[in-house]
């Protein structure tokens, strides 16, 4: 399905544009310091680098194909962002002693179901990992102990904290001539989605949740209430 030209996205453009100039004023964290991490916190992380680490071609893809060019070029500077996301990750592996990975099958299944279909269900699914990416990035800043590892996560977050209002606000707007079943069922998929995405992330990410004082009821607790923002707002009148 292909979402109506709709506007109103030159803000969060310029909000995009102002994150990439502070990158640039900031530089990167001071990667000789080194870092610490605990072996289960290596493999989450270098998990979370994989399903960072993509070109974001189809995404853009259907954003241009959407009809509004602001939208189109916010959406290529989200995935810039993304990307910059990987580098980092990858970066503050290698100041730990590790490497990263080239796959994972959990990122193969994801990225297959955000191509199912159009833009919105592209977005639906691409929400799921934003708002995971809010409770583990948190989790990481405030609680592995290391200084370089927190810096990192930090900076992921400030950013997934710009990226969930992005796409919720283009979802909304996608959703706004819907009838009340279609938005019912779409309500519906979408925590069920969600349920397997946790179920997967605590299974596969929970040893390194606890090494950041997060249990896994915490954890999932915290995303779905993220989650229930999102949804709430996506689908009001």
């Amino acid at each position: 399905m292909t979402m109506a030209h709709t506007g109103g996205f030159t803000s969060w453009l310029h909000d995009f544009e102002g994150a990439a100039l502070l990158r640039r004023t900031w530089g990167d964290p001071d990667w000789s310091a080194g870092a610490r991490l605990a072996p289960a916190l290596v493999r989450s992380l270098q998990r979370f680098q994989v399903g960072e680490d993509g070109d974001g071609a189809r995404l853009l893809d259907k954003a241009r194909r959407a009809g509004d060019p602001v939208y189109a070029e916010a959406v290529r500077l989200f995935v810039a962002e993304e990307r910059e996301h990987a580098r980092l990750l990858g970066l503050l592996l290698e100041s730990a002693g590790a490497t990263t990975i080239s796959g994972h099958w959990t990122d193969a299944v994801f990225v297959r179901l955000r191509r199912l279909l159009g833009l919105r269900t592209e977005l639906m699914v691409l929400m799921l990992a934003e708002v995971v990416a809010l409770g583990y990035y948190r989790a990481v800043r405030d609680g592995v102990g290391d200084l370089l590892a927190s810096e990192v996560a930090g900076r992921i977050l400030a950013d997934e904290l710009r990226h969930v209002p992005f796409h919720r606000d283009r979802l909304r707007r996608s959703f706004l001539r819907s009838s009340p079943l279609p938005r019912t069922v779409a309500r519906a998929v979408w925590w069920w989605l969600l349920a397997g995405v946790l179920t997967v992330v605590v299974l596969g990410h929970g040893d390194a949740l606890r090494a950041a004082g997060v249990s896994r009821t915490a954890f999932v607790r915290e995303v779905a209430g993220y989650f229930r923002g999102v949804v709430a707002e996506v689908m009001a009148r």
